[in-house]
């Protein structure tokens, strides 16, 4: 059973749809996946036991698209299910000029018109939910359960207890809390944890911001790690970490995976689409306004009391309900 699945783009999205890629080797124990992605979700996921290819998806480069699109699927050939998990024009595309027996995507005017199989997913339920969905459409098997998030990159062993600190998300600045306010979290609980601090390339002088508030209160047990690991390293670091506190970011899916006790901060997103999928050990802290979830990158309204509003306080109490033992 050869299974084409176009992955998401987003690293968060990507590990989101983890669980309906554990449903469909389940359910195809001799599947053979193909992945093709973002650079960022295939070296998420490029590790899962049953990818035979991973293929990083540069159309978006190319003078013309389509002809890439088009150069793209007839090196991939065809496969017995093809499945996009990104609601995307050229994704839709991408499907159909393999020639696969069953494509598959979530119903949209492109996907109406190039595929075979298009159901509607309601977005009233998880992301994961809706992944797991579309993955099963010829089965109730997502309904029945969706397993958890699953990554097949071994984590780190750290050590001395561990606290990840992630300030960052790619998304826009609208998810993002404060950096002195992170760390004051990190203060607080630096005579328990060694402190990592997490960010992309981007996000180094946020890192930098919370690494100067350490340096001025006299914490010295952290890392700075802010643009300098690659995603493998990232999971594995994450994976390793025995408390994390993070903005709704692909890093927060990433603690979920390996179900490590987490602290998110939510301000305009909708928790019950994106929050930790199925981590027992997982917190969230926001506040109800009437103008979130905006699912804006920027705030609109100018102010972004979602995320001011949210104490440094409220978190340390979070992490502090969360573990009993601190």
């Amino acid at each position: 059973m050869k299974i084409l699945i176009i992955l998401p783009n987003w690293l968060g999205d990507a590990v989101m749809a983890t669980p309906a890629i554990e449903l469909l080797t389940n359910y195809y124990p001799r599947a053979e996946l193909t992945f093709v992605g973002s650079f960022v979700a295939i070296e998420a996921l490029k590790y899962h036991p049953h990818c035979k290819n991973a293929i990083v998806d540069e159309t978006k480069k190319a003078p013309n698209r389509i002809k890439a699109t088009y150069e793209l699927a007839k090196k991939l050939g065809s496969f017995d299910i093809a499945i996009s998990f990104r609601n995307q024009v050229h994704a839709s595309l991408l499907l159909k000029l393999t020639g696969s027996l069953l494509c598959i995507a979530k119903k949209s005017w492109h996907s109406m018109f190039l595929l075979s199989h298009t159901p509607t997913i309601k977005a009233d339920k998880h992301l994961c939910k809706q992944y797991a969905e579309l993955s099963m459409i010829n089965t109730d098997a997502w309904d029945k359960i969706t397993p958890p998030l699953k990554l097949y990159i071994a984590p780190k062993k750290f050590d001395k207890p561990t606290m990840g600190i992630n300030a960052g998300a790619t998304y826009g600045s609208a998810k993002r809390w404060y950096p002195e306010r992170f760390a004051e979290v990190a203060r607080e609980f630096s005579g328990r944890y060694d402190i990592i601090i997490f960010g992309g390339p981007s996000e180094v002088e946020m890192a930098n911001e919370i690494e100067s508030y350490l340096i001025s209160s006299h914490v010295t047990n952290y890392t700075n790690l802010a643009g300098k690991t690659d995603i493998k390293e990232l999971c594995s670091l994450i994976g390793g970490c025995s408390l994390f506190v993070t903005n709704d970011s692909g890093p927060m899916h990433v603690a979920a995976a390996y179900a490590i006790p987490t602290v998110s901060i939510f301000g305009p997103t909708k928790h019950t689409e994106t929050s930790q999928w199925m981590n027992e050990k997982s917190a969230i802290v926001r506040h109800d306004m009437e103008c979130a979830p905006c699912m804006r990158r920027e705030c609109p309204l100018g102010h972004h009391e979602c995320m001011k509003s949210i104490t440094a306080s409220e978190v340390i109490e979070a992490v502090r309900e969360l573990n009993s033992d601190i």
